[in-house]
């Protein structure tokens, strides 16, 4: 399949830069997934298109304060270090900038607390760094490092939960589940007296969300592996719904390919706690398992997102979709607007 087929104009000044000042603010585009029909609403409006007997799925993973700046000892060079995953102890990978300034055994110190050594170049510029340091590492990263904010927006936060899911708690991720930065507790708590059940589980976002495609043909593109957990709590939760014939509604598409990824793993049979990596990638053709309903935002053009997005609800369905949403100059984007793509009984 050529990837040119998930192309489209984008205008540059709809790649939203800023979060909105209140996180209700934002449009909702609702896409009827069977028929392609659209409407404009605004975000609190989820909640009408929400019935008793769902189960809404949250991604909780947290954000950390990723990216690091430093220079090389012996040259003075600025290098830019941005922390994907831990692998063991103090050892990470990274993405660096430039990449050609850190070739194995290279070292680089960031200001007097933190210091790392490159242990292995791999490949689009990623490295694995080993840290040393006197302390703990996590308020030494606190102190030195600023939210990983994607690439096209310049200024770092004021505020760096504004960066955060109000529901986010589990640290490690090096970008956010941006879908869920629409909620709020207070309309959170209306979707709950809506009889509404919701399950949290974790993917930790990882260099998946910075690689673009590496292949002309959308076959050949290999994902990268991120972390995710399932608790029993939100199995059992998965279990219930699928046994009462609720629909299974995940917000973003983390929580989307964390849910297929678990669908693969247990086929038919109830799903159960589990944790582990996926690399899951999904395009039109892909057969969705868990998912019913997908909350998600505006995504780049020829992005693995877009794919994803097209084989929940048709190739053709989502270019329609994204034209009128681009004609009505929605928000793109992690800071943009939102899209709600539902099952109609």
């Amino acid at each position: 399949m050529d990837v040119n087929l998930f192309d489209f104009h984008l205008p540059e000044h709809l790649i939203a830069q800023t979060p909105l000042a209140d996180r209700t603010a934002s449009r909702l585009l609702a896409l009827n997934r069977r028929t392609g029909e659209v409407e404009h609403r605004t975000f609190p409006d989820i909640i009408e298109y929400l019935k008793p007997g769902d189960l809404l799925v949250l991604n909780d993973t947290r954000v950390i304060p990723a990216r690091l700046h430093g220079v090389k000892p012996d040259t003075g060079g600025h290098v830019e270090v941005l922390l994907l995953k831990q692998e063991q102890d103090d050892m990470w990978e990274v993405l660096v900038k430039p990449a050609k300034r850190l070739k194995q055994g290279a070292s680089v110190r960031f200001g007097d607390e933190l210091t790392g050594t490159v242990i292995e170049e791999r490949e689009m510029g990623a490295r694995l760094i080993r840290f040393e340091y006197a302390g703990i590492f996590n308020e030494i990263l606190d102190r030195l490092g600023q939210m990983p904010l994607p690439p096209y927006i310049k200024e770092q936060l004021n505020d760096r939960e504004r960066y955060q899911t109000v529901y986010a708690k589990h640290e490690g991720s090096a970008a956010a589940p941006t879908a869920g930065l629409h909620f709020t507790n207070s309309i959170l708590e209306q979707i709950r007296a809506k009889g509404v059940r919701i399950a949290m589980i974790t993917l930790h976002v990882g260099l998946g969300t910075f690689r673009p495609m590496s292949a002309d043909v959308v076959e050949e593109h290999v994902m990268h592996a991120e972390y995710y957990e399932m608790s029993e709590e939100a199995a059992a939760l998965i279990n219930e719904t699928r046994g009462s014939g609720g629909r299974i509604i995940a917000v973003g598409t983390t929580s989307c390919r964390t849910l297929e990824t678990v669908a693969g793993r247990y086929g038919a049979d109830p799903v159960a706690a589990c944790s582990g990596w996926t690399d899951i990638f999904i395009y039109p053709g892909y057969e969705f398992r868990l998912v019913d309903s997908l909350l998600t935002n505006f995504h780049l053009p020829k992005s693995t997102l877009v794919m994803l997005v097209s084989a929940f609800a048709g190739r053709e369905h989502i270019m329609a979709a994204y034209r009128e949403a681009i004609e009505q100059e929605y928000r793109f984007f992690s800071f943009g607007d939102a899209m709600f793509i539902f099952k109609d009984d």
